[in-house]
């Protein structure tokens, strides 16, 4: 009996297309099985890569079958359209495999921005989730920290007789941007960060008695009663001029109103909270007596009894005594909006804002602050709460370029705010 080899020429033009399909797909499914608990679980790795080895199967198949078969029938197809078809395969492939070598390939460095950046959004999260289960997640976290000197901050290193705006040379361009003021306004001015792929604002604030810390009108202790404000609302309520986020608050499922702050709050030397503190890392962010930015581990008690007259608790610590904390990675809290407030060893402030959830513009981490923070002359300086929270406000409006977690231009309400008044 003779044998046909027809069908199979007719066969590997079903099995080649399946194979090209089908294996990228499910032996990348396989890849994340095994990471992933989420996405697809654990339980489904067998029955997953039983598939992808049998559309292995059927595309080697259907190549022996291509060169072993009678070329009776020939393709309809014309040649750009399958010149086209092998284009769209081997992108399918190459770009399947690349975002595969992306999240799973040892020392990429997209597994930790992922996972950082994923975990510090209150919508987000699932984004490392999806691909990664718990351990790899605490792994990753734990890889990318901040350790900080320990040190708290010396008050004594801070000269206010130190600022000269009557320089005709100046150490470096970021120096001469502080030092000239802006004609007629002897308070402050706005620099503009846009480098290195960070956005945002900067207020230079040349008098720090006049930072203060506004506390939202329904600042309390009950999750259902109280409640925060907008920076907006907070700086007209004390008559500011210029006003950023503060202080982190509790946020259960990331819907609350912003009204319960986190650890030690105090405004105008008045203890308006004494709660349990949300970061492991920094402590007591506030101004003494002397006008003077205090960083340092210590009880509301304490606080008040080193004249603490304003302060939030959060961190981490950046900058202590005009050294650097060290930083793992990008610091563990990935790219988003982030807020700092920094003083100068001439005593000046400065209170930054930086930009994030942007085309081109992700947003900043613990390196970044660390560094623009550093280049304008901060000897101590902080991270304050970030994300949505992150704006700037200016004689009423909102100066700087808030998202929200779902990328909309939005903040949200907060407990507090460091404002400057007249």
């Amino acid at each position: 009996m003779k044998f046909n080899l027809l069908p199979r020429k007719k066969l590997s033009r079903i099995f080649i297309p399946l194979g090209i399909i089908l294996f990228p797909l499910f032996s990348s499914f396989y890849v994340v099985s095994i990471y992933s608990n989420d996405l697809i679980s654990n339980k489904m790795s067998l029955p997953v890569l039983v598939i992808a080895l049998f559309s292995l199967f059927l595309l080697i198949t259907g190549i022996i079958f291509r060169k072993t078969g009678t070329d009776v029938v020939k393709t309809k197809l014309r040649k750009p359209f399958r010149y086209a078809l092998v284009v769209v395969a081997a992108l399918y492939v190459i770009g399947g495999y690349s975002v595969l070598a992306l999240l799973y390939l040892p020392g990429s460095g997209f597994k930790d921005w992922l996972i950082t950046t994923a975990m510090t959004t209150m919508n987000h999260q699932y984004l490392a989730t999806w691909f990664y289960d718990s351990y790899d997640v605490n792994i990753v976290l734990a890889n990318n920290s901040v350790i900080e000197s320990g040190e708290d901050t010396n008050p004594n290193l801070i000269n206010f007789e130190e600022a000269n705006f009557n320089q005709v040379t100046y150490k470096n361009e970021f120096e001469k941007e502080i030092l000239t003021k802006d004609e007629g306004n002897d308070l402050y001015k706005i620099v503009e960060i846009d480098r290195d792929g960070l956005k945002g604002k900067m207020a230079v604030i040349y008098d720090p008695s006049h930072v203060k810390l506004g506390v939202s009108k329904g600042t309390g202790t009950s999750l259902q009663s109280a409640y925060g404000q907008f920076i907006t609302e907070i700086a007209s309520r004390y008559n500011a001029t210029i006003a950023i986020n503060a202080g982190g608050f509790y946020d259960p499922d990331w819907n609350s109103t912003g009204g319960v702050p986190h650890g030690v709050v105090i405004s105008e030397g008045k203890l308006i909270a004494n709660n349990v503190r949300a970061n492991s890392t920094g402590g007591i962010i506030g101004f003494n007596e002397d006008n003077k930015l205090i960083l340092a581990r210590m009880s509301a008690k304490e606080a008040l009894a080193n004249g603490i007259r304003d302060a939030v608790d959060f961190g981490p610590f950046l900058i202590v005594n005009g050294k650097s904390s060290f930083i793992n990675g990008n610091g563990g809290w990935g790219d988003a909006p982030r807020s700092a407030i920094a003083q100068r060893q001439d005593g000046i402030v400065l209170l930054l804002v930086i930009d994030g959830r942007q085309v081109g513009y992700p947003g900043a981490d613990m390196n970044d602050l660390t560094k623009v923070l550093l280049e304008y002359g901060a000897i101590n300086a902080a991270n304050l709460d970030g994300g949505t929270s992150s704006a700037m406000e200016m004689n009423g409006e909102i100066i700087t370029n808030p998202r929200n977690g779902n990328f909309q231009a939005k903040t949200r309400p907060v407990p507090n705010a460091w404002i400057v008044v007249e």
